[in-house]
């Protein structure tokens, strides 16, 4: 079991009220989002890569 099961599930937040926001700062949010979701996708290659590393080690 993971510690992380006994932990109260997150909501997530709204979502952001876009009608209210200007070009500029839908772009912006769009620049945000971007820069989160390459953030995301390096850490799920490190977790890869240190996934292959640990089945490397047990599959000797």
């Amino acid at each position: 079991m993971d510690l992380e099961d006994l932990e109260p599930r997150k909501q997530k937040p709204p979502p952001k009220d876009l009608e209210v926001m200007s070009i500029e700062a839908l772009h912006e949010y769009i620049g945000e989002l971007e820069e989160e979701i390459a953030r995301v996708r390096e850490a799920i290659a490190a977790k890869g890569k240190a996934r292959l590393g640990a089945e490397s080690v047990f599959k000797s």
